[in-house]
């Protein structure tokens, strides 16, 4: 017994069996008495082309740049509406087969924003698809690599019908004369990330975010008593600045400018609160923009709107919240 300390075979055994106890004790018997996690109502499985896609979020390994997980607290609100639990994950952490898990999303790094909802900030397809050819042209500060391989470069004469060109800027063009074209890899890549869609609880759900509670409370009794608009500037930035550009200005072929719009300036806002509430098609002028009656509020549509009518050497009156209102109710009228 004293010579313990020198029976390699011992010693060797006895790591083992705590190693083995250790293990079993802390990762086994919890994992089993775990209730099995289910689906939230509002969630549906990934497509074929979406599940093509997350593979290839996977391989392209997204994950060590950009996390899927919004922590409960306040500086994450940016990233989600609420914190993440465990539901929201119940399609992507399925065993591939026996002996391997599903590859984890989480991620333990943010060189690049959080994706858990970027298929609701950015639902548009262009967008995706430009930022994925080269990043710089959306965004110009962005260290993100780009995916050219993910992309065909061809003449014009040898475009089929069903591709799929890319209204890249001449500027980032290796060849001016030839169309960008979108591979299937790329248009699976992009299904995935559109999918990327916090889902809605029911009922009380879960905890606030830590430290925000007091703070919004605070802040819709001011908004109430003072009728406030939220901040244009702020949404701005988040919603709409990544296509039409901090300053404005767009992206030629892309998506169109908003400084000196005639839309935009016009003294009867309904067409632009239409287009912010129903979206809009131009092309092959511009790309498609998705809608955002489901997203934003009268109040942050009118805060956004008013924005736009005030900056970049526009000048057009302010938009009010009941006037949004009245223009949704049109809409939904017009649809039934």
């Amino acid at each position: 017994m004293f010579n313990f300390h020198k029976d390699h075979k011992s010693l060797a055994n006895t790591a083992l069996f705590v190693f083995v106890g250790l293990s079993i004790f802390i990762a086994v018997v919890p994992a089993f008495q775990m209730q099995e996690t289910k689906p939230l109502p509002s969630m549906e499985p990934l497509t074929e082309q979406q599940h093509r896609g997350f593979n290839i979020y996977i391989a392209e390994n997204c994950v060590s740049c950009h996390t899927q997980q919004v922590r409960n607290i306040e500086m994450d609100n940016a990233w989600g509406e609420r914190p993440s639990i465990p539901s929201d994950y119940y399609f992507s952490k399925k065993r591939m087969d026996v002996w391997r898990q599903s590859p984890s999303i989480l991620g333990s790094e943010r060189t690049g924003p959080d994706l858990t909802n970027v298929g609701k900030r950015q639902s548009g397809e262009e967008w995706h698809l430009l930022h994925l050819y080269n990043p710089r042209t959306v965004v110009k500060e962005s260290i993100m690599p780009g995916y050219p391989w993910l992309f065909e470069e061809k003449n014009e004469q040898d475009i089929a019908p069903d591709d799929r060109v890319i209204p890249v800027p001449a500027s980032f063009l290796r060849h001016p004369s030839k169309k960008i074209v979108a591979t299937q890899q790329a248009l699976d890549l992009v299904a995935y990330l559109q999918s990327l869609e916090q889902p809605a609880l029911q009922g009380d759900g879960t905890a606030e975010f830590i430290a925000s509670i007091k703070k919004k409370k605070a802040t819709v009794s001011e908004s109430e008593e003072t009728g406030n608009l939220p901040d244009g500037t702020a949404l701005y930035a988040s919603t709409c600045a990544a296509c039409h550009q901090a300053d404005g200005e767009g992206l030629p072929g892309a998506f169109p400018p908003l400084a000196g719009s005639a839309i935009v300036n016009d003294e009867n806002p309904e067409t632009l609160i239409r287009i912010i509430l129903e979206g809009y098609d131009t092309r092959p002028e511009y790309g498609v923009m998705a809608p955002f009656a489901n997203m934003l509020s009268d109040e942050e549509i009118a805060a956004i709107a008013t924005h736009e009518r005030g900056n970049w050497g526009n000048n057009a009156p302010a938009v009010s919240p009941q006037k949004v209102k009245e223009i949704r109710k049109l809409i939904q009228n017009l649809k039934e």
